[in-house]
């Protein structure tokens, strides 16, 4: 492992740490922490990906219940992240576990689709992995799944303040860690909230921050040829 990677590993243990001693009141229900149950996943996609400096850092908001959720990578729509980013790992269970959103790791069937519109991206511009991560990285700002009784997501942004003080305070620091270890030019977010969190953590350094649209199939302007939409924006910053 390079020592960058290694820095990687070192500070998402660290987030794992922290956003576990935090607690969530209701209607916060269940909570799901992919960097402990999916560790093996991640820390391989760590190993393989997080070498060297990057050019621009993709980050989104938080794993999604068919991605990040059952396989520890960030979008995780499961066939391209064994198939094209080229990880696969055993996937243990949460503590608790909603009965409306099984773990079942890389058997999972459902496909999320934020991220086959993502990683599918990426691919169809790049070819290989290798060639798209010589010089881009995707994270998360956020590592934890959030369920309502209902099992229905609840996302970062809606927590209480005083609950999203005290998270947004590790996430930031996370961020930090990697801006440090990957030494990016440009952190890019993935839908306004990520952009927002970017600009917060990163404010006062020299990094640029930048915005794509998220790919969330519940954004009626992500349904109108995401790809399309993204390459355009990024293009439009001078990163592709």
């Amino acid at each position: 492992m390079t020592d960058t990677a290694e820095a990687m590993v070192v500070a998402a243990k660290a987030l794992a740490d922290g956003v576990d001693a935090l607690n969530f009141a209701p209607p916060t229900e269940v909570v799901y922490n992919p960097l402990r149950y999916a560790w093996a996943a991640h820390e391989q996609y760590l190993r393989l990906h997080a070498q060297g400096k990057k050019r621009v850092i993709f980050m989104g908001m938080n794993p999604g219940p068919f991605g990040m959720a059952q396989c520890g990578i960030p979008f995780g729509e499961i066939t391209l992240v064994r198939d094209w980013v080229g990880v696969e790992a055993a996937v243990d269970q949460p503590p608790v576990v909603h009965p409306k959103r099984p773990i079942e790791g890389f058997a999972c069937t459902r496909s999320e689709v934020s991220g086959r519109r993502l990683w599918g991206a990426f691919r169809d511009r790049f070819g290989n992995a290798e060639a798209f991560f010589a010089n881009h990285y995707v994270a998360n700002y956020c590592p934890l799944v959030f369920m309502e009784s209902s099992g229905k997501n609840r996302t970062p942004d809606k927590l209480a303040a005083s609950e999203r003080v005290a998270l947004e305070s590790l996430c930031a620091i996370h961020l930090q860690a990697i801006v440090q270890a990957l030494n990016p030019e440009w952190v890019i977010g993935v839908g306004a909230f990520a952009e927002q969190m970017a600009k917060d953590a990163l404010d006062g350094t020299e990094v640029r921050i930048g915005r794509i649209l998220h790919p969330s199939p519940a954004s009626p302007a992500a349904n109108r040829g995401w790809a399309e939409q993204a390459t355009a924006q990024l293009e439009a910053l001078g990163i592709w």
